[in-house]
């Protein structure tokens, strides 16, 4: 891939005027592999922009998966002896595992992914910013940039725990956009937008940006602002990432109840008992009583003056321990 940007100066002494002659004439190259990624990426940012809100949980695991992958290859590049113990494959093994550790930590707990989502949002676009006024003005010390990223990556954190609808929809449209500005800077051969930024933070004076730099960069602010839009307005529409987690919640708190009550064996479910029945003291009579008395109002009794004396007792002899209402006294009963 090869790309000749072309500045002529003439100088005032030979009779011609200074002229700036800025032209894009595109060689193109491609390799396979970088080209498979840039697609990849390329398709993502389209994804992040239109659909970010929707794919929550997968902006969760991307957020932390990129922090932490771009953590290792800042400490590759600051420790060299590091960077030549080990070998390209086992590099790579590490930076890989540390990245999905962290992007399924971030995805199962969203606080920490939304964290970090609002600080690569304050990094990104503070460092956008900061290359813009770079084009016209020194940005010296070094310490002057790092410390406008730091603190708008700090308040865009803040931010974004305390609106975090709005601030996802935003964060998914403007690195979503990013991506895409990036796979378009690789695809037209010239890839200087990350050089700028490479150069302010070493304190080397940046190479001025042609027409079509600038027209590549101004795809970033056309494409936020349209992701942003049709987020709000149609794909993020009435949808919550907290209720959505309330209800897998109860889902699976269902699932678990229903689980353990088809677990526990029958004998052990509770069955319901009838009701006690009311007693009144001094009312248990012997069964052998009680059936001597059944068979003197059948008539089987020895005497019939036996019979008229329990002509007024109330007993009920379908209970077979003892009677339910209390025993009315007999009348005396007198024969001739």
């Amino acid at each position: 891939m090869a790309v000749t940007s072309l500045y002529v100066t003439e100088e005032p002494g030979s009779g011609l005027a200074e002229v700036d002659i800025c032209t894009l004439e595109i060689n193109i190259t491609y390799e396979v592999i970088p080209s498979i990624v840039c697609s990849v990426c390329f398709s993502f940012g389209l994804i992040y922009c239109l659909f970010g809100y929707r794919c929550f949980k997968m902006v969760m695991f991307f957020s932390g998966f990129m922090y932490s992958t771009a953590a290792v290859l800042l400490l590759y590049h600051k420790e060299p002896t590091i960077n030549t113990q080990l070998g390209t494959e086992t590099k790579v093994g590490i930076g890989l595992g540390v990245g999905v550790l962290c992007g399924l930590m971030t995805m199962l707990v969203s606080t920490m992914g939304l964290l970090l989502s609002g600080l690569q949002l304050g990094s990104l676009l503070s460092l956008a910013i900061l290359v813009v006024i770079g084009q016209f003005h020194s940005l010296t010390p070094v310490w002057v940039p790092l410390i406008a990223v730091l603190a708008a990556s700090i308040v865009t954190a803040v931010f974004t725990l305390q609106w975090q609808k709005l601030f996802t929809v935003i964060y998914t449209s403007v690195f979503g956009a990013a991506a895409v500005m990036l796979c378009v800077d690789y695809l037209l051969g010239t890839f200087a937008l990350p050089d700028q930024v490479y150069d302010m933070l070493c304190q080397v004076a940046p190479r001025p940006l042609c027409w079509f730099n600038w027209a590549i960069t101004g795809i970033w602010p056309a494409l936020s602002l349209i992701g942003v839009l049709v987020q709000w307005r149609f794909t993020a529409k009435g949808v919550s990432h907290t209720e959505a987690a309330h209800k897998n919640q109860k889902k699976d708190v269902k699932k678990l109840k229903y689980r353990e009550s088809r677990r526990r064996p029958q004998s052990q479910r509770r069955r319901r008992r009838p009701p006690p029945l009311k007693r009144y003291a001094g009312d248990v009579l012997a069964p052998s009583y009680l059936q001597s008395l059944q068979e003197r109002q059948m008539g089987t009794g020895s005497s019939t003056s036996s019979v008229s004396t329990i002509t007024h007792t109330l007993i009920d002899f379908d209970f077979e321990t003892g009677s339910m209402v209390p025993l009315t006294a007999a009348s005396p009963v007198f024969t001739v």
